[in-house]
């Protein structure tokens, strides 16, 4: 594909403005370590959140959606719609929590809510673990995909080098990669978030042109409804959004999706299972965006607009390319390359700028925000935690700036090293199978201790490994009832093992938590030990009960958006006003509860009593 000159200068243009935006922050972001890594709390919740899209959308997301989409219909995507429900725990459960807790990276929590050299080792292995293996795979694997995308699209000419060869799509890909690098360098968390809302609003224009296109070459909507029903045998099993067919003799599954498998999925996965972006009671760099925030209100705000954005608007432009791709491109063997394909084949210029344009946001935006994130575990949890404790704000600047550069370029070799380490993402994601009610336990009950997260950690892992072989061995290639059965394993002996290792150990010292308690308050039952002993008497959780209605309101108003939105696009009108007015209703109950909410309570008041006594 050839690009115009006009295509050129769009890509150049949004180069220079990403570079700016990083030039316009760097005196404000290297001020502190809370400028560096947190906007020194005081960003605007439209802008959190806006944040936390734009770095969920990477550059190989439309092509993982192409590639559902194509091998399983539009319900394909319930094997991550369905960790909205954990999503919306976070927004009504968590982020207020989050933000009271008032700290500066999730794993610093270790300390704030267990004691002693248990905490410590916590927070330390968990800072280097997130920093370095999860952070570097995550980053060689969108690295890989970018060079993927330009391979298909531009296909680059080899350079010659110092006497060695190098590919055109590397040099291509490590001009994003450096400009990424030089703003996330130079001013920290400012220059990420201002850069995600550009990158977001040119990389959401740029899949809904290309999605108009594919569906005017197609021969328009009728179309491209009556050949997905073709390809996929039904209108049904191509366009429902229901993850089941209904039939004469009841609900089926489809051969894509066993029953088994979606139980799991939709029962277990969303709270039992911890991975980057979709944490249990919220984490990594979702929590880094809450930790942003001005206030409370702000936090919450910005993690409801993430779980809309994200589940319910995004999706639609990559699913309408992606059933466009299996009419266009029927034989393909690498169905997900259909998509890059179709923007290669289909756009004009000036688009096949945006389009470009928007590729290299989306890989930017992840990028941007795995080396900020990755750099606040390495020096506000492990360097100024357990090496250097004394320095000035300045110093632990310059060392978070040569924390990124030292991210940058690890990531390079293990981007070159993505096949051996294929292996390793899986043992990484074993490791947290079967964590995450501990994650969210630790919040609303004064008994988890800090060997109650080590051992679930451990034994997660242990058994996951172990029992993967002998359940693969019981299931074709590929069933997702392997995932699921290994999960169901793992969660029911990870669980029984970290309870028994939480009653079998000592609690938490009780000035510890008091000083949690007083801290973050979060109510409920569960602390009403801690909570009566400090004369409080037994508090709610923030939010109360409506914090659980709004919670059940929010995964309404979110997939009746999801599916209200589906219908409209394929012109089944009536249906899809219907779904949108049930998805207003919804909302209008959550902002109900937004403004009678009852104000934040007085935190940490006997700070001083506690300490004394």
């Amino acid at each position: 594909m050839n690009l115009s000159a006009i295509d050129w200068a769009i890509v150049v243009a949004y180069f220079a403005l990403s570079a700016g935006i990083g030039l316009l922050y760097t005196k404000r972001g290297g001020e502190s370590l809370e400028e560096y890594f947190i906007s020194g709390r005081k960003v605007p919740w439209w802008l959190a959140g806006a944040s936390m899209v734009a770095t969920t959308f990477a550059a190989d997301t439309p092509l993982v959606v192409t590639g559902i989409v194509a091998a399983n219909g539009v319900a394909g995507n319930w094997l991550w719609w369905n960790m909205l429900m954990s999503g919306m725990l976070t927004v009504f459960f968590f982020a207020r929590l989050w933000r009271r807790a008032n700290v500066m990276t999730d794993v610093e929590f270790a300390e704030i809510r267990y004691s002693g050299k248990r905490a410590a080792f916590l927070r330390g292995f968990r800072a280097l673990y997130l920093a370095i293996p999860i952070n570097l795979i995550i980053l060689g694997w969108v690295t890989r995909a970018m060079i993927k995308i330009l391979t298909i699209s531009l296909g680059l000419r080899d350079v010659q080098f110092a006497g060695m060869t190098i590919s055109g799509e590397v040099i291509a890909v490590g001009i994003c990669f450096g400009v990424t690098m030089l703003y996330s360098v130079a001013a920290g968390m400012w220059a990420v978030l201002w850069t995600d809302l550009v990158q977001f609003v040119i990389k959401m224009s740029a899949v809904i042109i290309l999605a108009v296109y594919a569906v005017r070459a197609v021969g328009g909507m009728a179309a491209l409804k009556a050949g997905a029903a073709a390809h996929f045998g039904s209108e049904a099993a191509a366009l429902s959004v229901l993850p089941v067919k209904f039939t004469g003799g009841g609900i089926e599954a489809y051969t894509w999706m066993p029953l088994l498998a979606l139980g799991v999925f939709l029962s277990v996965q969303w709270w039992a299972a911890w991975y980057p972006g979709a944490e249990p009671g919220g984490g990594g760099y979702v929590a880094q965006r809450i930790f942003s925030a001005k206030t409370e209100r702000d936090g919450v705000l910005a993690t409801l607009f993430f779980q809309v954005a994200h589940y319910a608007i995004r999706p639609w432009p990559w699913i309408i390319t992606g059933l466009a791709t299996v009419m266009l491109y029927p034989n393909l063997q690498d169905k997900e390359s259909g998509y890059v394909q179709a923007f290669v084949d289909l756009l004009p210029t000036p688009w096949r700028g945006v389009m470009m344009a928007g590729f290299a946001a989306a890989y930017m935006s992840t990028v941007g925000t795995q080396l900020n994130w990755g750099a606040s575990y390495l020096v506000n949890d492990f360097y100024k935690r357990f090496i250097n404790k004394d320095a000035t704000e300045k110093h632990y600047v310059a060392v978070s700036r040569w924390a990124t550069v030292f991210l940058f370029l690890a990531s390079a070799v293990v981007a070159w090293q993505l096949d051996s380490v294929k292996g390793a993402w899986e043992f990484l994601l074993a490791l947290g199978s079967g964590t995450g009610l501990v994650l969210i336990l630790r919040w609303y009950w004064w008994r988890i201790n800090a060997w109650s997260e080590i051992s679930s950690m451990i034994i997660s892992a242990v058994v996951s490994l172990a029992a993967h072989p002998f359940i693969v061995a019981s299931y074709p290639p590929g069933d997702p009832r392997v995932v699921a059965v290994t999960m169901l394993v793992t969660v029911v002996i990870s669980t029984v093992v970290w309870l028994a290792v939480t009653f079998m150990t000592d609690p938490e010292p009780d000035a510890t938590l008091d000083a949690f308690y007083l801290r973050v308050r979060p109510g409920g039952p569960g602390w009403e030990h801690v909570s009566r002993r400090l004369g409080l008497g037994r508090e709610r959780t923030p939010g109360g009960a409506m914090a659980w209605s709004n919670w059940l309101a929010g995964i309404v108003a979110v997939y009746s958006t999801l599916f209200g939105i589906g219908k409209l696009i394929f012109g089944e009108l009536g249906t899809g006003a219907v779904l949108l007015v049930i998805a207003a209703v919804a909302f209008g109950w959550i902002a109900r509860s937004f403004r009678n909410e009852a104000p934040p309570p007085a935190l940490a008041v006997r700070a001083d009593a506690v300490a004394a006594d």
